[in-house]
C-alpha cells in the first residue's frame, strides 16, 4: 500500500477523515479573491474533492486549474470529476512541481505519527511528532511565493514548533475557530513570502497569539460572517505545472494505465522500427574491406550462397578488448616503477553456421576473425 497508509490507518479507524464543514468552507470562500490571470491551486488531502471544487467556483472557474491528491480510491474517483488533475495515492509519494500553486488548501490528516517495524517515524522536525506538521512540510514547497495557505487543524496542534514554522514562512496570519466545533479545528491564514521578506513588527504578538490559542488560554474568534481584513489574493500562476504524477503504483492502478495506454503495441513499428523500409542496394560493390566491417559490424547477415554452392548464416558483431602493455622505469633512488598501459581495441568477430547440404562441417558453427 502507499507509504503513508500504515500511519494514518489506526487514526482513521478511529475517527474516519475529517472533510471541512459547510459552514467554515462558505466563510472561508470570502476571504480569497482571484488574480487577473490563470491560477493554479491544490487540494493534496482532497477527500471527496468538495472544497477544492468550491474554491475553483469561487475564483473563477474558467481561470482556474484545480488538482487534488486523495490515497482513499473511492473518495479519490469521486474527487477526480470535480477537478482538472486528480491523483489516487499517498502524498508523500508524489512528484509535483515546486512553487507552482497559488492556493494551498490544506487539511490533512489528524494524528501522532506512528513508527514502522524498526521504530523508524520519518518525522523532519524535533517536536511531537504529528501528522499534521509532516503533511505542512511537505506542501510548503508546492506554494509559490504571495501564494495563499489555507490551513485546516485542531487548534492544539499549534504547538512552539509548528507556530515557529508558520512565523518563518508566511506573513498576515490569521487563526479563526472553525464554526463546526467538533473537532476543535481552526482555520490559519497566511500568504508565503521569503524569510528576508518577513516585517519583524508585530512578529512576537502573532506568535503569542497562536502558542494561546494552541495551548488553550485564549480561543480563536469564529470564522466571521462576513470577511471584515483585506481579502487574501490567491496570485497568477508563474507558469505551467510541468510534474504532478504519482511515484509508485498499486497493482490495480497498473492494470487501469496499462489498459489504458494499451502498452508500446500501438507505437510497436515506430518504437521498435518493424515499419523500417527496405535496404537499398549500393551504388558499387563493396571491396573486401567494406564487406568485413560491415558483416564485423551486423549490417549485413542472414543466409549467404556462394557462388561454389556453399550455404552460411552469417551474423556479425564486435566487441571491446583491452591490450595491456608493461613499462619499467628506474626512479633516481634506484627503485623500479611499473607502470601499465591498458589500451581498448575493438576487434570483429563473424560466426557462420555451416548450411551446406552434404558438408563435412554441415552444422557446425565456424567463427572468421
Amino acid at each position: 500500500m502507499a507509504l503513508m497508509f500504515p500511519r494514518l490507518a489506526r487514526n482513521f479507524v478511529k475517527a474516519g477523515y475529517f472533510p471541512t464543514d459547510e459552514a467554515s468552507l462558505e466563510r472561508i470562500l470570502k476571504a480569497l479573491v482571484p488574480a487577473n490571470g490563470p491560477m493554479n491551486i491544490i487540494d493534496p488531502c482532497a477527500g471527496e474533492g468538495a472544497a477544492i471544487a468550491e474554491t475553483a467556483h469561487a475564483l473563477g472557474r474558467e481561470q482556474v486549474t484545480a488538482y487534488a491528491v486523495e490515497f482513499d480510491a473511492e473518495r479519490a474517483a469521486h474527487a477526480r470529476q470535480l477537478v482538472d488533475h486528480g491523483l489516487h495515492g499517498d502524498l508523500m509519494d508524489t512528484l509535483i512541481s515546486r512553487n507552482a500553486f497559488g492556493l494551498i488548501w490544506l487539511n490533512p490528516p489528524y494524528g501522532d505519527l506512528s513508527g514502522d517495524a524498526n521504530g523508524n517515524i520519518g518525522y523532519p522536525g524535533k517536536g511531537r511528532a504529528r501528522l499534521e506538521k509532516l503533511f505542512y512540510q511537505k506542501t510548503l514547497p508546492l506554494l509559490q511565493y504571495g501564494g495563499v495557505l489555507v490551513f485546516i487543524i485542531p487548534s492544539y496542534v499549534l504547538d512552539a514548533e509548528l507556530v515557529g514554522w508558520l512565523i518563518r514562512h508566511y506573513s498576515d496570519l490569521r487563526v479563526f475557530r472553525a464554526v463546526d466545533a467538533t473537532y476543535q479545528q481552526v482555520v490559519v491564514f497566511g500568504v508565503r513570502q521569503r524569510q528576508r521578506d518577513l516585517a519583524p513588527a508585530g512578529v512576537k504578538a502573532v506568535r503569542e497569539r497562536l502558542r494561546a490559542i494552541g495551548v488553550g488560554d485564549i480561543e480563536a474568534e469564529e470564522l466571521p460572517l462576513e470577511w471584515p481584513h483585506a481579502p487574501y489574493a490567491v496570485p497568477a500562476a508563474p507558469g505551467a505545472v510541468e510534474q504532478f504524477f504519482r511515484i509508485s503504483m498499486e497493482p490495480e492502478q497498473f492494470a487501469d494505465e496499462v489498459s489504458r495506454l494499451q502498452g508500446l503495441w500501438p507505437q510497436f513499428e515506430t518504437v521498435l522500427g518493424a515499419a523500417q523500409q527496405s535496404l537499398r542496394r549500393p551504388a558499387r560493390a563493396l571491396s573486401h574491406w567494406h564487406l568485413a566491417l560491415a558483416l564485423a559490424a551486423g549490417a549485413i547477415s542472414g543466409v549467404v550462397t556462394s557462388k561454389s554452392g556453399r550455404v552460411l548464416a552469417l551474423r556479425g558483431d564486435t566487441h571491446k578488448r583491452k591490450d595491456i602493455k608493461v613499462e619499467y622505469t628506474e626512479r633516481p633512488d634506484g627503485s623500479i616503477a611499473e607502470v601499465r598501459i591498458l589500451t581498448d581495441k575493438f576487434t570483429p568477430v563473424i560466426r557462420a553456421w555451416d548450411m551446406t547440404p552434404g558438408s563435412p562441417l554441415q552444422g557446425e558453427l565456424l567463427t572468421i576473425r
